[in-house]
């Protein structure tokens, strides 16, 4: 029997612990260190930061295009509402100067 996968109790009496693996899914615990910034992630923080400082928007923009996400897919979703708002505040910002000029 393979000691690393053994769960005699009397073994780990004195306080040793194993670290467990899964052979299927190597993946498994990388994305339990928290996001960045509170917790929420810089997509998200930068969507609610957006409302006072707009550029953060495009910064978080800049951000998705690049593939920033690749590097933890937790960030994809407030990367792209980011974008989004980005969107939606230059096409409020072209309709104003617009109307302003004509």
């Amino acid at each position: 029997m393979d000691q690393r996968l053994s769960t005699d109790g009397k073994e780990y009496q004195n306080g040793d612990y194993i670290l467990l693996k899964d052979d299927e899914n190597p993946n498994l615990g990388v994305y339990d260190k928290p996001l960045p910034c509170f917790g929420c992630g810089i997509g998200w923080f930068s969507l609610l930061l957006g409302f006072a400082f707009p550029l953060m928007w495009y910064y978080a923009t800049i951000l998705y295009f690049c593939n920033y996400y690749q590097k933890d897919p937790r960030e994809r979703a407030g990367l792209a509402a980011s974008a989004i708002a980005a969107l939606i505040c230059t096409i409020a910002m072209v309709i104003t100067v617009a109307v302003m000029i004509f």
